[in-house]
């Protein structure tokens, strides 16, 4: 269901956040009633309170203490499934942007992935608080929804084909212009390891690899996207063990990012020109899969050592991030679920990037502070070069050692990159446990995070 609030003119119960340093802003009335239900205003406590004839007449939801809000976000929304179901308005208790993270929460907490069941009941509503821009949360919490509905979806309907299917369909809403090169192709216009990493798929044309290009916009700096789009990764020769594949829908969650970001910067109408491409495969085994030891020549000409068929998202973005960088952009981005390493140092919960540009890097870090997202700076160490240089080529998709995995795959990714500015995400793009509008599942990272920086990264 659209995740949007509700109509302003609706009848509404108003609805009081409560920190547990704060009672005394109950109101007196409810008072009496909150303390016999033992409510003491934590986190995401929510109470339902009576009038005289028994309706409900107002709500209470806990905000905790300002050490547990900051070891915390979007405590508000725990009120969208705790509360019952009616229209409720903020009466109380959040100003500034304490007020817009409770509504975008309310908004994100309400959504539900229900393509293979029956819609859950309906949830609590809330109508947009004053001085909230309703339309830019509602727009934000769409672009989040895309990359979940994305990430959530199996395989067996989110191939190569619909990932294309699915950016054709965001391309149509937006005005904005897509061409696709597709399997054989994308051998004749130079797109090797994109190809190579694909071809096991069989003969099916819709699980053939396929790299997306989609433009919107007429002036303004060029921002480019990449997201990484292997719609599954057996880990190909370098078979995966099952408990390591069992997630490997996801691996397209870089993919899912972008594209749910580029709705956000689409449906806002930032004045840039936007290009969003997308190297979608399918990581499979036959007798065509590309082997350990193989040295593949990449797009930009550099030569890849083949140390593990497991490290290949890596490879399709080198292609897509040299094509990038022939655009002459103001500034690349790539996501993708990269590395493991990179969930051992920060966790599923931090979205770690990479860039060079320390003013960038400063943007987006209090982007991030400001909009309840965040991020994480690793360094592009130099030092580490050497790690990723075979000696037999000029790149190793896998150095040996398994030291600082994630900066090495950055420092991979970096070499196709020479003239434009470059930032680069590893994300984990799932939610392993349930938390506060973050259901368990799929979910987006670092993107609300560049879209509020992107105005002072760009000098938009």
């Amino acid at each position: 269901m659209p995740l949007t609030f509700a109509p302003a003119d609706a009848d509404s119960i108003p609805l009081y956040i409560v920190g547990s340093d704060a009672l005394d802003q109950v109101p007196a009335q409810a008072r009496p009633w909150a303390e016999a239900n033992g409510f003491t205003g934590r986190a995401g406590q929510c109470l339902s309170v009576p009038g005289p004839d028994g309706s409900l007449e107002m709500a209470l939801v806990g905000h905790g203490t300002a050490k547990i809000r900051a070891r915390g976000r979007f405590h508000v929304a725990s009120a969208v499934r705790g509360l019952p179901v009616a229209t409720y308005h903020i009466a109380g208790g959040l100003t500034g942007q304490d007020l817009e993270e409770a509504a975008l929460g309310w908004l994100l907490a309400s959504y539900s992935f229900t393509r293979y069941i029956k819609p859950a009941k309906d949830v609590a509503a809330l109508k947009a608080p004053d001085g909230v821009d309703a339309d830019r949360l509602q727009i934000i919490a769409a672009g989040e929804a895309l990359t979940r509905d994305l990430i959530n979806t199996p395989t067996s309907d989110m191939g190569p084909g619909d990932l294309e299917a699915a950016m054709q369909r965001l391309a149509a809403e937006h005005g904005a212009d897509l061409s696709v090169v597709v399997g054989q192709d994308l051998l004749d216009q130079n797109f090797p390891m994109i190809h190579t990493v694909g071809r096991a798929v069989g003969p099916d044309p819709h699980r053939a690899p396929r790299l997306m290009d989609m433009t919107w916009g007429a002036t303004g700096p060029l921002l480019t996207l990449v997201g990484k789009g292997v719609c599954f990764d057996t880990g190909g020769l370098n078979i995966k063990p099952g408990g390591s594949m069992g997630l490997m829908k996801k691996d397209m969650g870089g993919a899912a990012t972008v594209l749910g970001l580029a709705h956000m910067i689409m449906g806002l109408g930032l004045p840039l020109r936007l290009r969003v491409l997308i190297p979608a495969v399918e990581n499979s085994i036959d007798g065509s899969a590309f082997r350990p030891q193989d040295i593949l020549t990449s797009r930009k000409g550099l030569t890849v050592e083949i140390n593990n068929t497991d490290a290949e998202g890596r490879l399709v973005l080198a292609d897509a991030l040299a094509l990038a960088d022939e655009g002459d952009p103001a500034l690349i981005v790539s996501m993708a679920t990269l590395t493991g390493a990179a969930r051992v140092a920060v966790g599923p919960d931090i979205a770690p990037f990479f860039t060079d540009q320390t003013a960038h890097a400063h943007a987006l870090e209090a982007a991030a502070e400001t909009v309840a997202d965040p991020v994480w700076r690793l360094p592009f160490h130099d030092p580490y070069e050497g790690m990723i240089e075979p000696g037999i080529a000029d790149l190793d998709n896998a150095p040996k050692g398994g030291f600082a995995g994630c900066i090495t795959a950055a420092l991979f990714l970096r070499r196709f990159v020479d003239s434009a500015p470059y930032m680069h995400f590893d994300i984990y793009g799932w939610n392993p446990t349930a938390a506060p509008a973050r259901p368990k599942g799929g979910v987006g990272m670092g993107a609300r995070a560049l879209l509020q920086a992107l105005p002072k990264m760009l000098n938009l």
